[in-house]
């Protein structure tokens, strides 16, 4: 072996292939559950280099078939329910990416043509408004921040390892208010993207930022969104205690513990009965459908999937939509993307008073005209009762005939001046 040879580590190849944060964090576990399953000892690193020593000594043939018997035994797995057929494929993938990145020649037709077809989307749900509300009165002062901020933007929980405050941008109106916020999603990285967030997280966000300077923390633009919790009292005093002077990064996994050990604590997440293996809705990912189901109703498909980082395929190269395009869409699902109830509530009174106003309105008007109508009618009655008493006296006057006296009583009865037909016979 050359000496050239000796210092490539097979890890460090694998490694240096992936780009996306989770990439780095879910596939060396599942490469190590492979190496398990093909008895090598050691840590990943040293597993790593016996697996290229067997693939010396044994020739790819050797390989080849213990990957093969690897993916047999997990179909029979699969068949005791014991985990998903979608979920061979992915260990798959983590083994081809190392033999690919250390020049080990496998033929993955052959092996990929017993590998099974699994659903390609898991049967899970989007939580819903009233699980999340119950989910942000967990107290803990970062729980808001964090779903507000998922549930309004759609990011993974990967994008956490790289949002620092600079890289929220409100947009205000004429007045001076917030009307949504722009998030960068993976800063100065190759998958850097953007998308926005609510007033409702963006207020969520700056109070959360406030909090942690009054407790001396110097906040800065480079200051990450999401760090460690700090003691804030003095059990004996109450007096704050300013610890929060050196602040260190919350990873994406602590962030992703803080949400599942919220949904435990709230009720929300309970055991699973004999035969499932999944929750309802995923910690984390349950936001990115929540935000994908809301914004569809009212956003153009092709901007949610912008937003959400998803790619568009061909349409890249003609579809270019403006910033501002991109938001004046976006602000239509504000709305839909708000969890707290004051400004929907505040929105949907004025609405009610302003349909009641309108109602009451329309009402009154009715209730004019026909009074309108009524005074028409009682102004002829009573020109026409005058105009009868007038012949009334000027007959009495010039006559004593009862034939046309009986004829103007008639008149009179008729007319509604008397009202009981009392004729003289």
């Amino acid at each position: 072996m050359s000496i050239i040879e000796q210092t490539i580590n097979p890890l460090s190849q694998f490694l240096y292939a992936m780009k996306a944060p989770e990439t780095k964090r879910q596939w060396p576990n599942r490469l190590k559950f492979v190496f398990d399953f093909l008895g090598l000892p050691g840590n990943l690193d040293e597993q790593a280099m016996l697996f290229m020593t067997l693939c010396k000594e044994g020739g790819t043939r050797v390989i080849q078939n213990k990957i093969i018997e690897f993916i047999s035994y997990q179909v029979q797995r699969s068949q005791k329910g014991e985990i998903s057929l979608s979920t061979i494929p992915n260990y798959l993938k983590a083994m081809k990416l190392f033999c690919e990145m250390n020049d080990i020649h496998v033929s993955w037709k052959k092996i990929c043509r017993g590998v099974p077809r699994g659903r390609h989307a898991a049967n899970d749900r989007a939580p819903t408004r009233e699980e999340i509300q119950r989910l942000l009165e967990y107290p803990d002062r970062s729980i808001k921040p964090v779903v507000y901020t998922m549930i309004s933007s759609g990011i993974r929980i990967g994008a956490w390892d790289f949002l620092k405050w600079k890289h929220v941008k409100p947009f205000h109106n004429e007045k001076g208010e917030v009307v949504a916020a722009k998030l960068i999603v993976y800063a100065e990285e190759a998958d850097e993207y953007s998308s926005f967030i609510t007033p409702e997280a963006y207020d969520s966000l700056k109070a959360w930022m406030d909090f942690r300077a009054s407790y001396g923390e110097t906040i800065s633009c480079d200051s990450w969104l999401m760090r460690d919790i700090w003691q804030t009292t003095n059990m004996n005093y109450g007096a704050k205690l300013g610890l929060a002077t050196a602040p260190k990064r919350l990873k994406s996994s602590g962030v992703k513990r803080l949400l599942e050990r919220a949904l435990w604590e709230q009720g929300i997440r309970e055991v699973l009965k004999k035969g499932e293996r999944r929750h309802e809705w995923k910690a984390a990912h349950g936001f990115r459908k929540f935000y994908k189901t809301h914004t569809e109703q009212v956003m153009k498909p092709i901007n949610v999937e912008i937003t959400i980082g998803h790619s568009i395929g061909v349409s890249k190269s003609y579809y270019r939509p403006k910033e501002s395009d991109i938001l004046e869409d976006y602000v239509q699902a504000i709305d839909l993307l708000t969890i707290g109830n004051d400004r929907i509530v505040l929105k949907k009174q004025v609405a009610e008073l302003q349909q009641k106003s309108k109602d009451n309105e329309y009402i009154i008007r009715g209730k004019m005209q026909e009074k309108d109508e009524q005074m028409k009618v009682l102004t002829t009655r009573v020109n026409s009762m005058q105009s009868m008493l007038e012949k009334l006296i000027v007959g009495l006057n010039k006559t004593t005939d009862q034939q046309q006296l009986n004829t103007l009583a008639e008149s009179m009865f008729a007319s509604g001046i008397l009202k009981s037909q009392n004729v003289p016979t």
